[in-house]
Protein backbone atom coordinates (compact mmCIF):
# COMPACT_ATOMS: atom_id res chain seq x y z
CA UNK A 1 0.00 0.00 0.00
CA UNK A 2 1.31 3.74 -0.75
CA UNK A 3 0.09 6.83 1.19
CA UNK A 4 -0.88 9.84 -0.72
CA UNK A 5 -0.74 13.44 0.61
CA UNK A 6 -4.21 14.98 -0.15
CA UNK A 7 -2.31 19.12 -0.09
CA UNK A 8 -4.62 22.36 -0.51
CA UNK A 9 -4.76 23.44 -4.10
CA UNK A 10 -3.75 26.48 -5.44
CA UNK A 11 -6.63 28.56 -5.88
CA UNK A 12 -5.36 31.78 -7.46
CA UNK A 13 -2.49 33.87 -7.52
CA UNK A 14 -3.58 35.98 -4.44
CA UNK A 15 -5.13 33.31 -2.52
CA UNK A 16 -2.77 32.09 0.38
CA UNK A 17 -5.31 29.98 2.74
CA UNK A 18 -8.94 28.36 3.41
CA UNK A 19 -10.89 27.90 5.78
CA UNK A 20 -12.46 23.55 6.04
CA UNK A 21 -15.65 24.09 6.51
CA UNK A 22 -17.06 20.54 6.32
CA UNK A 23 -15.80 17.02 5.39
CA UNK A 24 -17.68 15.26 3.23
CA UNK A 25 -15.78 11.83 4.02
CA UNK A 26 -14.49 10.15 7.36
CA UNK A 27 -11.81 8.29 8.27
CA UNK A 28 -12.13 4.96 6.44
CA UNK A 29 -14.17 5.77 3.58
CA UNK A 30 -13.67 4.51 -0.25
CA UNK A 31 -12.56 7.90 -1.94
CA UNK A 32 -12.71 7.66 -5.88
CA UNK A 33 -10.30 9.80 -8.40
CA UNK A 34 -11.76 13.21 -8.21
CA UNK A 35 -14.66 12.46 -5.80
CA UNK A 36 -15.12 15.66 -3.34
CA UNK A 37 -13.47 14.55 -0.11
CA UNK A 38 -13.93 18.41 1.86
CA UNK A 39 -15.51 21.76 1.43
CA UNK A 40 -13.26 24.93 1.61
CA UNK A 41 -14.05 28.82 1.63
CA UNK A 42 -12.28 31.91 1.67
CA UNK A 43 -12.55 35.12 2.01
CA UNK A 44 -14.85 35.45 -1.64
CA UNK A 45 -15.97 32.19 -2.22
CA UNK A 46 -16.94 28.39 -1.06
CA UNK A 47 -14.68 25.68 -2.71
CA UNK A 48 -14.62 22.25 -2.90
CA UNK A 49 -11.34 19.70 -2.59
CA UNK A 50 -11.53 16.45 -5.01
CA UNK A 51 -9.14 13.55 -4.81
CA UNK A 52 -6.84 13.16 -7.57
CA UNK A 53 -6.23 9.42 -6.84
CA UNK A 54 -8.55 6.31 -5.76
CA UNK A 55 -8.04 4.92 -2.22
CA UNK A 56 -8.88 4.89 1.76
CA UNK A 57 -9.04 8.39 3.77
CA UNK A 58 -6.98 6.75 7.05
CA UNK A 59 -5.69 10.43 8.49
CA UNK A 60 -7.36 13.50 8.51
CA UNK A 61 -5.11 16.42 9.53
CA UNK A 62 -7.31 19.25 10.18
CA UNK A 63 -10.89 19.79 11.48
CA UNK A 64 -13.50 21.93 10.70
CA UNK A 65 -12.62 25.94 11.06
CA UNK A 66 -9.07 25.15 10.89
CA UNK A 67 -7.38 28.19 8.76
CA UNK A 68 -5.19 26.00 6.05
CA UNK A 69 -2.39 27.33 4.09
CA UNK A 70 -1.97 26.47 0.64
CA UNK A 71 0.07 23.48 -0.35
CA UNK A 72 -0.26 22.21 3.57
CA UNK A 73 -1.23 18.23 3.37
CA UNK A 74 -4.62 18.25 4.82
CA UNK A 75 -5.26 14.28 4.56
CA UNK A 76 -3.72 11.31 3.93
CA UNK A 77 -5.36 8.87 1.50
CA UNK A 78 -4.23 5.33 1.46
CA UNK A 79 -3.91 3.76 -2.50
CA UNK A 80 -2.68 0.22 -3.75
CA UNK A 81 1.12 0.72 -5.20
CA UNK A 82 4.71 0.19 -3.78
CA UNK A 83 5.39 1.20 0.05
CA UNK A 84 6.27 4.74 0.74
CA UNK A 85 7.70 6.45 3.33
CA UNK A 86 5.01 7.96 6.05
CA UNK A 87 3.89 11.87 5.12
CA UNK A 88 6.13 13.87 6.32
CA UNK A 89 5.14 16.25 9.00
CA UNK A 90 3.97 19.37 7.62
CA UNK A 91 6.12 22.61 8.49
CA UNK A 92 5.46 26.14 6.54
CA UNK A 93 8.71 27.93 6.04
CA UNK A 94 6.95 30.43 8.03
CA UNK A 95 7.10 28.19 11.05
CA UNK A 96 10.69 27.04 10.29
CA UNK A 97 12.10 30.38 10.38
CA UNK A 98 11.27 31.44 13.86
CA UNK A 99 11.92 27.97 14.68
CA UNK A 100 16.07 29.13 13.41
CA UNK A 101 15.02 32.47 15.57
CA UNK A 102 14.48 30.84 18.80
CA UNK A 103 17.18 28.86 18.12
CA UNK A 104 19.73 31.45 17.27
CA UNK A 105 18.55 33.79 20.45
CA UNK A 106 18.81 30.57 22.67
CA UNK A 107 15.34 31.07 24.08
CA UNK A 108 12.97 28.97 25.52
CA UNK A 109 9.45 28.64 24.57
CA UNK A 110 6.74 30.00 27.03
CA UNK A 111 3.63 27.73 27.02
CA UNK A 112 0.53 30.03 25.95
CA UNK A 113 -2.85 28.64 27.66
CA UNK A 114 -5.72 29.08 24.31
CA UNK A 115 -8.19 28.16 26.76
CA UNK A 116 -8.44 31.04 27.94
CA UNK A 117 -9.50 33.31 25.14
CA UNK A 118 -12.97 33.43 23.45
CA UNK A 119 -10.89 34.36 19.90
CA UNK A 120 -10.51 31.87 17.11
CA UNK A 121 -6.36 31.09 16.41
CA UNK A 122 -5.52 28.56 13.78
CA UNK A 123 -3.56 26.43 14.13
CA UNK A 124 -0.42 27.92 12.45
CA UNK A 125 -0.59 30.91 14.06
CA UNK A 126 -1.11 29.10 17.79
CA UNK A 127 2.18 27.14 16.49
CA UNK A 128 4.31 30.22 16.12
CA UNK A 129 2.98 31.84 19.33
CA UNK A 130 4.01 28.71 21.14
CA UNK A 131 7.43 29.03 19.59
CA UNK A 132 7.98 32.42 20.31
CA UNK A 133 6.55 32.31 23.51
CA UNK A 134 3.90 34.88 23.29
CA UNK A 135 1.33 35.52 26.09
CA UNK A 136 -2.20 35.28 25.20
CA UNK A 137 -2.92 39.01 25.92
CA UNK A 138 -0.31 39.97 23.61
CA UNK A 139 -1.79 37.56 20.92
CA UNK A 140 -5.60 38.86 21.56
CA UNK A 141 -4.15 42.70 21.21
CA UNK A 142 -2.60 42.01 17.35
CA UNK A 143 -4.57 43.30 14.66
CA UNK A 144 -6.46 40.60 13.28
CA UNK A 145 -6.35 41.16 9.39
CA UNK A 146 -8.11 37.26 8.05
CA UNK A 147 -12.06 36.70 8.41
CA UNK A 148 -13.75 38.06 11.14
CA UNK A 149 -10.48 39.77 12.59
CA UNK A 150 -8.92 36.67 12.86
CA UNK A 151 -5.00 36.97 13.12
CA UNK A 152 -3.00 35.65 9.91
CA UNK A 153 0.38 34.28 9.64
CA UNK A 154 1.30 37.60 8.14
CA UNK A 155 -0.31 39.12 11.15
CA UNK A 156 1.71 37.34 13.69
CA UNK A 157 5.05 37.31 11.71
CA UNK A 158 4.84 40.69 11.19
CA UNK A 159 4.19 41.66 15.42
CA UNK A 160 7.30 39.13 15.93
CA UNK A 161 9.35 40.77 13.63
CA UNK A 162 8.33 44.37 14.86
CA UNK A 163 9.42 43.22 18.31
CA UNK A 164 12.44 41.93 17.26
CA UNK A 165 13.51 45.26 15.93
CA UNK A 166 13.55 46.50 19.77
CA UNK A 167 14.28 43.61 21.95
CA UNK A 168 15.58 39.88 21.68
CA UNK A 169 13.30 37.15 21.03
CA UNK A 170 12.78 36.17 24.41
CA UNK A 171 11.52 39.45 24.98
CA UNK A 172 8.74 38.72 23.67
CA UNK A 173 6.93 37.34 26.78
CA UNK A 174 6.83 40.59 28.23
CA UNK A 175 3.87 42.85 28.95
CA UNK A 176 2.82 44.83 26.00
CA UNK A 177 2.11 48.31 26.07
CA UNK A 178 -1.48 49.17 25.17
CA UNK A 179 -0.48 52.22 23.40
CA UNK A 180 1.84 50.84 21.03
CA UNK A 181 -0.70 47.66 19.75
CA UNK A 182 -3.13 48.58 17.86
CA UNK A 183 -6.84 47.67 18.96
CA UNK A 184 -8.30 44.82 16.72
CA UNK A 185 -11.16 45.06 14.25
CA UNK A 186 -13.00 42.30 15.18
CA UNK A 187 -16.44 42.53 16.08
CA UNK A 188 -16.77 41.28 19.53
CA UNK A 189 -18.16 38.24 19.98
CA UNK A 190 -21.70 38.42 21.72
CA UNK A 191 -23.97 35.81 23.59
CA UNK A 192 -26.71 34.77 21.13
CA UNK A 193 -29.90 36.67 21.92
CA UNK A 194 -32.91 35.32 23.68
CA UNK A 195 -36.29 35.92 22.28
CA UNK A 196 -38.57 37.40 25.40
CA UNK A 197 -41.85 36.51 24.12
CA UNK A 198 -40.73 33.49 22.12
CA UNK A 199 -42.38 34.43 19.27
CA UNK A 200 -39.60 36.15 17.65
CA UNK A 201 -37.13 34.08 15.48
CA UNK A 202 -33.56 34.17 16.25
CA UNK A 203 -30.65 33.23 13.01
CA UNK A 204 -27.52 33.11 13.44
CA UNK A 205 -25.62 34.58 10.35
CA UNK A 206 -24.14 32.46 8.24
CA UNK A 207 -20.58 32.98 6.74
CA UNK A 208 -20.11 35.10 4.26
CA UNK A 209 -23.18 37.07 5.91
CA UNK A 210 -20.54 37.38 9.04
CA UNK A 211 -17.74 38.44 6.29
CA UNK A 212 -20.11 40.66 4.17
CA UNK A 213 -21.06 42.85 7.56
CA UNK A 214 -17.22 42.54 8.61
CA UNK A 215 -16.49 44.14 5.09
CA UNK A 216 -18.64 46.52 5.39
CA UNK A 217 -17.98 48.01 8.78
CA UNK A 218 -14.42 47.99 7.87
CA UNK A 219 -14.83 50.24 4.55
CA UNK A 220 -17.04 52.67 6.67
CA UNK A 221 -14.37 52.98 9.39
CA UNK A 222 -11.10 53.26 6.36
CA UNK A 223 -12.67 55.43 3.52
CA UNK A 224 -14.13 58.67 3.77
CA UNK A 225 -17.20 58.61 1.82
CA UNK A 226 -18.84 60.87 -0.44
CA UNK A 227 -21.46 60.75 -3.45
CA UNK A 228 -21.91 62.71 -6.15
CA UNK A 229 -25.60 61.91 -8.60
CA UNK A 230 -25.90 62.54 -11.98
CA UNK A 231 -29.14 61.91 -14.27
CA UNK A 232 -28.54 60.09 -17.30
CA UNK A 233 -30.94 59.95 -20.67
CA UNK A 234 -30.29 56.14 -22.07
CA UNK A 235 -32.90 56.77 -24.52
CA UNK A 236 -31.05 55.64 -27.63
CA UNK A 237 -29.46 52.65 -25.33
CA UNK A 238 -33.08 51.54 -24.79
CA UNK A 239 -33.99 52.02 -28.13
CA UNK A 240 -31.18 50.23 -29.77
CA UNK A 241 -31.01 47.35 -27.27
CA UNK A 242 -34.43 46.45 -28.09
CA UNK A 243 -33.40 46.48 -32.00
CA UNK A 244 -30.85 44.43 -31.66
CA UNK A 245 -31.40 42.02 -28.67
CA UNK A 246 -33.25 39.32 -30.88
CA UNK A 247 -30.28 39.34 -33.66
CA UNK A 248 -27.43 39.18 -31.03
CA UNK A 249 -29.03 36.12 -29.15
CA UNK A 250 -29.10 34.05 -32.17
CA UNK A 251 -25.58 35.04 -33.36
CA UNK A 252 -24.13 34.57 -29.90
CA UNK A 253 -26.08 32.26 -28.07
CA UNK A 254 -25.99 35.01 -25.34
CA UNK A 255 -28.52 37.32 -23.39
CA UNK A 256 -28.01 41.20 -24.08
CA UNK A 257 -28.65 42.81 -20.82
CA UNK A 258 -28.26 46.97 -20.02
CA UNK A 259 -24.94 45.63 -17.86
CA UNK A 260 -21.98 44.85 -20.37
CA UNK A 261 -23.65 48.23 -21.93
CA UNK A 262 -22.62 50.06 -18.65
CA UNK A 263 -19.81 48.05 -18.09
CA UNK A 264 -18.13 48.69 -21.44
CA UNK A 265 -18.75 52.84 -20.34
CA UNK A 266 -17.29 52.71 -16.97
CA UNK A 267 -13.97 51.02 -18.55
CA UNK A 268 -13.78 53.75 -21.14
CA UNK A 269 -14.23 56.39 -18.45
CA UNK A 270 -11.64 54.80 -16.30
CA UNK A 271 -9.71 55.13 -19.27
CA UNK A 272 -9.86 58.86 -19.44
CA UNK A 273 -9.70 58.97 -15.15
CA UNK A 274 -7.23 56.50 -14.30
CA UNK A 275 -7.20 58.55 -10.74
CA UNK A 276 -10.08 56.48 -10.34
CA UNK A 277 -8.42 53.44 -10.84
CA UNK A 278 -6.18 53.01 -8.02
CA UNK A 279 -6.08 51.66 -4.51
CA UNK A 280 -4.68 52.66 -1.33
CA UNK A 281 -2.14 50.82 1.16
CA UNK A 282 -1.57 52.94 4.44
CA UNK A 283 0.07 56.50 3.34
CA UNK A 284 0.88 54.94 -0.40
CA UNK A 285 -1.39 55.38 -3.37
CA UNK A 286 -0.96 52.31 -6.30
CA UNK A 287 -1.87 53.41 -9.47
CA UNK A 288 -3.60 50.10 -11.45
CA UNK A 289 -2.42 49.11 -14.85
CA UNK A 290 -4.82 46.97 -15.57
CA UNK A 291 -8.41 47.88 -15.13
CA UNK A 292 -10.28 44.72 -13.79
CA UNK A 293 -14.20 45.68 -12.91
CA UNK A 294 -15.68 44.13 -10.02
CA UNK A 295 -19.76 43.18 -10.73
CA UNK A 296 -21.68 43.03 -7.77
CA UNK A 297 -23.58 40.02 -7.96
CA UNK A 298 -27.01 38.74 -5.62
CA UNK A 299 -26.81 35.39 -4.68
CA UNK A 300 -30.31 33.09 -4.39
CA UNK A 301 -29.61 32.91 0.07
CA UNK A 302 -29.70 37.09 -0.32
CA UNK A 303 -25.84 37.02 -0.06
CA UNK A 304 -23.83 39.24 -2.65
CA UNK A 305 -20.46 38.47 -4.02
CA UNK A 306 -18.39 40.56 -6.77
CA UNK A 307 -16.87 38.56 -9.58
CA UNK A 308 -14.13 40.33 -11.78
CA UNK A 309 -14.06 41.06 -15.27
CA UNK A 310 -10.14 40.89 -16.26
CA UNK A 311 -8.93 43.51 -18.36
CA UNK A 312 -12.28 44.72 -19.23
CA UNK A 313 -11.08 47.60 -21.49
CA UNK A 314 -10.07 45.15 -23.89
CA UNK A 315 -13.25 43.70 -24.58
CA UNK A 316 -15.89 44.35 -27.26
CA UNK A 317 -19.60 44.54 -26.69
CA UNK A 318 -19.50 40.43 -27.48
CA UNK A 319 -16.84 40.07 -25.39
CA UNK A 320 -17.84 42.35 -22.41
CA UNK A 321 -22.09 40.12 -22.51
CA UNK A 322 -19.87 36.78 -22.66
CA UNK A 323 -17.69 37.57 -19.48
CA UNK A 324 -20.91 39.08 -17.55
CA UNK A 325 -23.51 36.05 -18.44
CA UNK A 326 -20.61 33.88 -17.31
CA UNK A 327 -19.66 35.28 -14.21
CA UNK A 328 -23.33 36.27 -13.22
CA UNK A 329 -24.72 32.44 -14.30
CA UNK A 330 -21.87 30.94 -11.97
CA UNK A 331 -21.89 33.41 -9.20
CA UNK A 332 -25.63 32.10 -8.45
CA UNK A 333 -25.26 28.18 -9.03
CA UNK A 334 -22.44 28.49 -6.66
CA UNK A 335 -19.28 27.46 -9.29
CA UNK A 336 -17.13 30.47 -8.93
CA UNK A 337 -13.41 30.29 -8.32
CA UNK A 338 -11.61 31.67 -5.51
CA UNK A 339 -9.45 33.64 -8.34
CA UNK A 340 -13.05 34.99 -10.07
CA UNK A 341 -13.49 37.31 -6.89
CA UNK A 342 -9.77 38.70 -6.88
CA UNK A 343 -7.61 41.53 -8.16
CA UNK A 344 -10.58 43.97 -9.09
CA UNK A 345 -9.69 48.01 -9.34
CA UNK A 346 -13.01 49.40 -9.35
CA UNK A 347 -16.59 47.81 -8.71
CA UNK A 348 -20.29 48.55 -10.30
CA UNK A 349 -23.44 47.86 -8.88
CA UNK A 350 -26.75 47.39 -10.11
CA UNK A 351 -29.23 48.75 -7.52
CA UNK A 352 -31.90 49.42 -10.29
CA UNK A 353 -32.38 45.31 -10.43
CA UNK A 354 -34.34 45.67 -7.55
CA UNK A 355 -36.53 49.09 -8.22
CA UNK A 356 -34.04 51.54 -6.41
CA UNK A 357 -33.99 54.95 -8.21
CA UNK A 358 -30.68 55.02 -6.86
CA UNK A 359 -28.60 54.51 -3.91
CA UNK A 360 -25.01 55.47 -1.83
CA UNK A 361 -23.29 51.95 -2.43
CA UNK A 362 -20.25 51.16 -0.06
CA UNK A 363 -16.73 51.32 -1.19
CA UNK A 364 -14.94 47.91 -2.09
CA UNK A 365 -11.59 48.18 0.11
CA UNK A 366 -8.92 48.93 -0.94
CA UNK A 367 -10.73 50.58 -4.09
CA UNK A 368 -11.48 54.27 -3.99
CA UNK A 369 -14.59 53.95 -5.87
CA UNK A 370 -18.00 51.70 -6.60
CA UNK A 371 -20.65 52.67 -8.90
CA UNK A 372 -24.34 51.85 -8.74
CA UNK A 373 -26.82 51.67 -11.35
CA UNK A 374 -30.45 52.77 -10.71
CA UNK A 375 -33.41 51.52 -12.52
CA UNK A 376 -34.35 52.86 -15.72
CA UNK A 377 -37.62 54.93 -15.87
CA UNK A 378 -40.00 56.99 -18.55
CA UNK A 379 -40.25 60.11 -17.65
CA UNK A 380 -41.23 63.17 -18.94
CA UNK A 381 -38.28 65.98 -19.80
CA UNK A 382 -37.81 69.33 -21.90
CA UNK A 383 -35.86 68.37 -25.35
CA UNK A 384 -34.23 70.87 -26.93
CA UNK A 385 -34.56 71.06 -30.67
CA UNK A 386 -33.53 73.34 -33.33
CA UNK A 387 -37.35 75.09 -33.74
CA UNK A 388 -37.37 75.02 -29.87
CA UNK A 389 -37.87 73.05 -26.20
CA UNK A 390 -40.89 71.17 -25.81
CA UNK A 391 -41.68 68.18 -23.35
CA UNK A 392 -41.64 64.39 -24.59
CA UNK A 393 -41.27 60.97 -22.68
CA UNK A 394 -37.25 59.90 -22.32
CA UNK A 395 -36.04 56.53 -20.86
CA UNK A 396 -33.86 58.36 -17.84
CA UNK A 397 -31.66 56.73 -15.02
CA UNK A 398 -29.68 57.61 -12.05
CA UNK A 399 -25.79 57.37 -11.49
CA UNK A 400 -24.51 56.93 -8.00
CA UNK A 401 -20.63 57.29 -7.38
CA UNK A 402 -19.63 56.75 -4.10
CA UNK A 403 -15.58 57.33 -3.32
CA UNK A 404 -13.22 57.39 -1.14
CA UNK A 405 -12.46 61.36 -0.69
CA UNK A 406 -9.21 60.47 0.90
CA UNK A 407 -7.54 60.61 -2.29
CA UNK A 408 -10.22 61.73 -4.24
CA UNK A 409 -11.88 65.15 -4.28
CA UNK A 410 -14.86 66.06 -5.84
CA UNK A 411 -13.27 66.81 -9.30
CA UNK A 412 -12.42 63.64 -9.98
CA UNK A 413 -15.09 62.03 -8.64
CA UNK A 414 -17.89 64.47 -10.23
CA UNK A 415 -15.84 64.24 -13.77
CA UNK A 416 -15.50 60.82 -14.08
CA UNK A 417 -19.06 60.02 -13.93
CA UNK A 418 -20.33 62.80 -15.50
CA UNK A 419 -17.92 61.41 -18.28
CA UNK A 420 -19.57 57.58 -17.97
CA UNK A 421 -22.80 59.46 -19.11
CA UNK A 422 -21.74 61.04 -22.16
CA UNK A 423 -20.46 58.11 -23.09
CA UNK A 424 -23.98 56.41 -22.67
CA UNK A 425 -25.77 59.55 -23.86
CA UNK A 426 -23.80 59.60 -26.60
CA UNK A 427 -24.90 56.11 -28.10
CA UNK A 428 -24.44 55.59 -31.50
CA UNK A 429 -28.71 54.41 -32.30
CA UNK A 430 -27.04 52.59 -35.61
CA UNK A 431 -24.09 51.09 -34.05
CA UNK A 432 -23.14 47.41 -35.50
CA UNK A 433 -23.39 44.61 -33.08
Amino acid sequence: MAKFELKLPKMGESVAEATITNWLKNVGDRIEADETVLEIATDKVDSEVPSEVEGTLVEILFQVDDVVQVGQTIAIIETEGGDVAPAAKQETPAVATIEKTVEAAQTTATPVDFSASEKFFSPLVKNIAKEEGISIAELEAINGTGKDGRVTKNDILAFVANKGTSAPTAAVAQKVEPAKVAAPMAIATKAAPVSVNGADEIVEMDRMRKLISGYMVQSLATSAHVQSFIEVDVTNIVNWRNKVKNAFEKREGEKLTFTPIFMEAVAKALKDFPGMNISVEGDYIIKKKNINLGMAAALPNGNLIVPVIKNADQLNLVGMAKAVNDLGNRAKAGKLKPDDTQGGTYTVTNVGTFGSVFGTPIINQPQVGILALGAIRKVPAVIETPEGDFIGIRQKMFLSHSYDHRVVDGALGGSFVKRVADILEAWDINREI
